[in-house]
């Protein structure tokens, strides 16, 4: 994105992403948040650990491989998987996220998005998956049995989530302008 600062750590309103998903992250039912760092974002680890969060350092191999890293290395079981560029994730959503996983009964969920949700806030949907013959686009969260991460794809449920706020994952510059924007509109409007 050109910044100065490490992704994780560009400000939108008076915070980072990062401390903006970890707030969100402590009001939950979650027991154990662990930030996956790689050796390329220390600035991003040490804002964790800031902020009373444990850290894993990962490889650095790619968003999929580092999170499997990061599974097997702490022996983990349902683990709830959030990008740190998801600004507007809130406690409510994410105990939606949780409870839809535990009574799909499978071992995996995604949550998705209608592409046209993206249009709708001016941004673009870098990646799209087909489900039952409709595109959907990833939000950037999800829910993995980690007993089961070594056994190739794993049959999961898609959450569906119809919010345009949650799905603004800031990967480019005008996703960043974007959230600053719905920030600073939520700011004046007592939000959040």
């Amino acid at each position: 994105m050109g910044a100065k600062v490490e992704k994780p750590l560009l400000e939108v309103s008076d915070k980072s992403m990062l401390q903006l998903v970890i707030e969100a992250l402590k009001q939950t039912s979650v027991n154990r948040i662990v930030v996956a760092s790689t050796p390329n974002t220390p600035a991003t680890s040490n804002e964790a650990r800031g902020m009373g969060v444990e850290v894993l350092i990962t490889p650095g191999a790619g968003f999929e491989e580092d999170m499997r890293f990061a599974i097997r290395q702490l022996s983990l079981g349902d683990v709830l998987v959030v990008s740190a560029d998801l600004p507007f994730i809130t406690a409510d959503i994410v105990e939606q996220v949780v409870q839809e996983y535990y009574s799909s009964g499978k071992p995996a969920l995604a949550v998705m998005a209608k592409p046209e949700l993206y249009e709708a806030i001016g941004s673009k949907p870098q990646y799209l998956f087909k489900v039952d013959g409709q595109d959907f686009v990833p939000v950037g969260i999800n829910m993995v049995d980690g007993r089961h991460i070594d056994q190739g794809e794993l049959d999961q449920t898609i959450f569906v989530i119809d919010s345009r706020d949650i799905i603004l994952n800031v990967n480019t510059v005008t996703e960043l302008n974007l959230a600053r924007k719905r920030a600073s509109d939520m700011g004046e409007n007592g939000a959040r």
